[in-house]
Formats: structure tokens, sequence, C-alpha cells
């Protein structure tokens, strides 16, 4: 019977030389932990040169194979559907059965999901201006992967039996060449970027004060509760993504940081501190962020401004609303009495901001079952509002431009059961050229629209500005 192999490196802190090597094979991604930080998250993940990529085109999902079809889908075209059939039959695959699972992807499907496959999940309305050309959700069928197990300062190559004998040595060949090329201090040069304006959001002061003011309408009105209300940011660039994801990362550490290259000149540079959802071992965890407040000047403020988060009503309610619909959310694919609220309100604190946290937690009997846990959940409800699907009609009807895979999932789906994924808030996108980011909060009845408004500058400023300060010239 095939198995995995699993070949021991040399411990990486940091998987970023690693990914400069083999960067420039297909769709090259980086799951980037910064470790020291935040012990949530143990592990980096690399991987490259997927086997398949599926991603659905204009109303049809393809699958885009390398070399040869290696299961016979069903014909569909909803791509949550077609993604449900296709895990299934990698985890049923007979290498899988003995496989780790201390590891958190051995293989199988990584990538993204933009905001808009909402509307796989749901019928919603479509009239937003969608100016963006990424895929609206891109996942690579992966056959071999790099993990960094931080706590156990280990680094392996993991190989499976779908990734031919020649790629597996030419991968190793790489990684070997990498840690030399260190060694000798000679390491690869950040190629060029270079910003050409400042970011400017797609709403005034005074646009955003009315559709604040609509939500409010809505609240009062009892079509719902909350409404998470965005702007987006935008600039024009040249050069490479990646040096301002590495410059970002140096600034504005996260547990779920993460560059995707799906063109040479389109990438999501992502530095989101959320965790959506994780699988492990059949445990589900979901740890939304909702309430957040600035970091202060000096100690004292900073502590003055944890301790007005932590006591503050408002925040806290926003928070228990939001927990309420992903116990609701989880409740449609976890095992009956099986959904957990271990924690409420927990501080939580970033270079720019402090933010409460909760932890709901549930069950699945069945290796398979992550992905219908994550698509039935989907998108997060901490970036929506409540309920659900009346939030997400009224972002669409109030928000002149699409979201793409901003408040959208990273992902990984592993052959061996295993799944983890981020909100990809905090996230910018390099689009042929242009480059977006988005911040936005969670409207209720007692919000005050100049905080809010400012709120979301709060959130995107160490993004914008650091940008701005390092690379407009």
């Amino acid at each position: 019977m095939p198995e995995i192999t699993l070949i021991d490196l040399p411990y990486q802190s940091s998987l970023l030389p690693f990914f400069q090597a083999i960067r420039h094979l297909p769709y090259p991604a980086i799951l980037d932990s910064n470790h020291e930080h935040f012990p949530d998250t143990q592990f980096d993940i690399l991987v490259a040169n997927p086997l398949a990529r599926i991603h659905p085109k204009s109303h049809n999902t393809l699958i885009d194979w390398r070399d040869q079809v290696l299961y016979r889908l069903s014909d569909t075209d909803n791509p949550m559907a077609l993604l449900n059939e296709l895990y299934t039959h990698i985890v049923q695959e007979d290498w899988t059965k003995n496989a780790p699972t201390d590891l958190p992807f051995i293989g199988g499907l990584l990538g993204y999901y933009g905001y808009e496959s909402g509307h796989y999940v749901e019928q919603l309305p479509d009239s937003v201006n969608h100016d963006i050309q990424l895929d609206t959700l891109s996942l690579g069928l992966y056959g071999w992967t790099v993990v960094t197990n931080h706590p156990r300062r280990s680094t392996q190559l993991i190989i499976t039996p779908w990734c031919s004998l020649e790629e597996s040595n030419s991968i190793l060949s790489l990684l070997e060449k990498t840690q030399h090329q260190e060694k000798d201090n000679h390491q690869k040069e950040a190629s060029e970027f270079r910003l050409h304006s400042r970011f400017t959001s797609n709403m005034s002061a005074s646009s955003y004060a009315k559709k604040f003011n609509q939500v409010k309408a809505y609240i009062q009105a009892g079509d719902c509760y909350q409404v998470n209300l965005a702007q987006r940011f935008s600039s024009t660039y040249h050069g490479d993504p990646f040096t301002a994801y590495q410059q970002l990362r140096a600034v504005c550490p996260t547990p779920f940081s993460a560059y995707l290259a799906l063109s040479p000149d389109q990438a999501i540079l992502s530095h989101s501190p959320e965790r959506f959802l994780l699988c492990d071992k059949g445990r589900i965890e979901s740890k939304p962020i909702k309430g957040t407040i600035a970091r202060g000047e000096t100690p004292q403020a900073d502590k003055k401004n944890a301790d007005t988060l932590l006591k503050s009503k408002k925040d806290r309610a926003e928070n228990l609303m939001i927990v309420d619909l992903l116990r609701n959310d989880l409740g449609r694919t976890c095992l009956t009495g099986s959904i957990k609220v271990p924690s409420l309100f927990a501080l939580e604190s970033y270079a720019n901001v402090h933010h409460l946290v909760s932890t709901v937690e549930g069950c699945i009997d069945s290796r398979d079952q992550a992905i219908h846990v994550f698509h039935e959940s989907f998108p997060g409800g901490s970036i929506t509002g409540a309920p659900k699907i009346r939030a997400m009609q009224i972002i669409d009807e109030l928000e002149p431009d699409e979201r793409s895979a901003y408040c959208g999932s990273i992902v990984y789906f592993s052959a061996n059961g295993q799944m983890d994924s981020s909100i990809t808030i905090r996230t910018l996108v390099a689009d042929q050229g242009n480059i977006h980011c988005w911040a936005g909060g969670g409207l209720v009845a007692d919000s005050i629209c100049e905080a809010e408004y400012q709120e979301t500058f709060t959130k995107v400023g160490k993004l914008t500005h650091t940008l701005e300060h390092v690379f407009l010239k």
C-alpha cells in the first residue's frame, strides 16, 4: 500500500526563504503564523504546483488537471458541491487511513474562498461593482507540502503518493540549495515594490454617514440586529507584492498571515488575526472577533483602553450576537449536543488594536465532514451581521464594490481530516497593478457614526500607512 513520505529538514523559524525558492512554481502559497507572538498557531505551511485547481468561471466550475484526472466527479455548477465530493474521495484514499493526525496538512486542498462565494450557499442579490479579476474561489489539490511545527522545532517535507519521484526530488533539491545559500549569507534581496499614490476610500465621510443611517433604519425596523459595513481603500502599484507582504509581516505580526500568489500580477496578502474554523481530530472550533479599540500610546493608556473594551456593554452585546449566530451555524452540521462556548469576551492584543474574542466549539464524527461544516457556516458571521442572510442582503445594497478575498477565508482541508481557516480581514488584494484593502465594523442600534467611521481607519491604518511610508516615493 502506498504511504506518505516524511523527510526531516533543518528547523526553519520562518518558511519565507523556502517560499522564495519555490515561488516560481504555479500557485505557491505560504500560511505563516508569526509563531513567536501567538501560541494558538503552531504551524507554518508551504505548498506549490497543485495537481489540480478548482475554480468557478462564468457560472461553471472548472477543474484544471495538471496531468491526468485522479477522480471522476459529478457534473455540477456549484463548486462547493463538487469540492465536497472531491474531499470525500481524498480522505477515503487507502494511504490516508494511517496518516498521522498530529500534522495539520499532509496534502489535500488549500486556497481561498472570496466573500462572494456565499452566493453558492444562499440565494443572494448581486448588484455590486465587480472590478477585481480574482476568481470567486480557488483551491489547489496539492501533492506535497512543507510543514514547520514550532513547539517541536521541526520542519518536514511531506510527500504524498500523488507526487512523482521526479517532482519530490526536484523540490528537495530546491530546499537543500536554499539552506546552503542561507549558510553562505547569499540570501536573495527583496524585489522592488512601489505605490503610485496614497490609498483612497470608495466612500466619503458623508456617503458613509448616509449608509450608516440606512443600516440604523433597518435595525429600528426590525430587519436585523447588526450589519458589518465596510469601506474599500485602493491604490496602484508596480513591482512584487511579496515585498510588500514581508514589510507588513514585520510590522503587523498576526497569527493567520498568508501569501497566495495567483498569477504573475495577482496575489492575496493576508495579515488576519481571526480564525474562522478549525477541525482538530474531529473537534470544531471558531474564534469570532467582535469588539475593537485602538492601542494606547503609553502603557497606562494602553491598559485603560483594554479595560474599557473589556467592560464595554455594547461590544460584549455585539460579540454575543455573533456567538449565537455561530452556535446556530455549527449546529447545522455538528453532532447534536456538542456545541459549547468555553470562552466569552477574551482580550487579544495586536500591533494597532485590542479585540474581544470568544470561542465556540462543536464535534463531527467523520473525517470528510470538516468541509461540510465550513461550507454550511460560510461566510463567517463576525463579518456579516445578524441575522446573516438579511445582513448580507443589506451589505450588497449599500457597499458599492465587491469584497473579493476580503471577509472570505484562506483554508486548507487536509487528506488526514484536519482543517483550519482564517477570516480574511486585514487583507490586501493585488490585482494587475491595482491594490485594495478593506475595513469595516459591526453596526448595532446604539452605534455612533463618527466612532464607527474612525474605527475602520484604526483597523486598516497599520497596513496603509506602512505601505505609504515605505513604498510611496
